[in-house]
């Protein structure tokens, strides 16, 4: 049985019994005793770790975590302290320089500040295999994220969704919900940031949807702990 910690265990303890679940359990269990698999077991649900149903204002939503050695920890585009930014975060630190005039320390990437303070960041797979980009896609992730973006649907505080790509598009078609607002661009990899992430404002955006709807917004900057 998964215990994540928080609100979200009897939000979610239904998830964890059903069928398409326990298949996924059966396939992480042989994945993790026969080859290397990213994040560690342990930390593969850190994103609601982090950040409790309760506390989420605003939904960063990644594809699926990276696949290097030492990156990936549970949080999407974060990675461990020490460990370089990869691209994407590289042009999210950018965009965020831009829009804000935050700095982030040099070669530093981890991003469980603003998990604390309501941001829930969540891959739409939740794990995969050393080198292999969506290696566990199909597996039943996807089945799980998708209830858990349906239940903050349903959350009766306005969430901001920052949309970053198609996979995370897709996502948010499951926020119907006129309460919460979605705010949607390409995604931050080099191969798409000159097409509408770079000057998308997303951050100060997200903020000023806050503060209108009367929530604390998030201090984005970023430093070493």
């Amino acid at each position: 049985m998964v215990n994540i910690g928080n609100d979200w265990d009897e939000i979610l303890k239904d998830e964890f019994s059903k069928p398409y679940y326990l298949s996924l359990r059966a396939f992480l269990k042989k994945e993790y005793s026969t080859r290397r698999i990213f994040p560690d077991m342990y930390d593969i649900f850190n994103a609601l770790k982090y950040t409790s149903f309760g506390d989420t204002k605003v939904v960063i939503i990644g594809q699926d975590p990276y696949h290097e050695v030492g990156q990936a920890h549970g949080l999407c585009f974060s990675v461990k302290p020490g460990v370089m930014p990869p691209p994407s975060l590289k042009n999210i630190f950018a965009e965020l320089k831009s829009d804000l005039g935050i700095t982030v320390p040099e070669n530093y990437g981890y991003l469980t500040q603003w998990a604390k303070q309501g941001v829930l960041m969540l891959n739409s797979v939740l794990t995969v295999r050393e080198g292999q980009a969506f290696s566990h896609k199909g597996m039943g992730w996807e089945i799980f994220t998708d209830r858990v973006i349906s239940e903050l649907n349903r959350k009766q505080t306005p969430v901001v969704f920052l949309l970053w790509g198609a996979a995370a598009r897709k996502k948010g078609e499951l926020i119907v919900n006129k309460l919460h607002s979605k705010l949607i661009t390409v995604h931050p990899s080099p191969l798409s940031a000159y097409g509408g992430f770079f000057g998308c404002k997303h951050f100060s955006k997200a903020n000023e949807i806050l503060i209108a709807g009367g929530q604390k917004p998030v201090d984005w900057s970023i430093s070493k702990e």
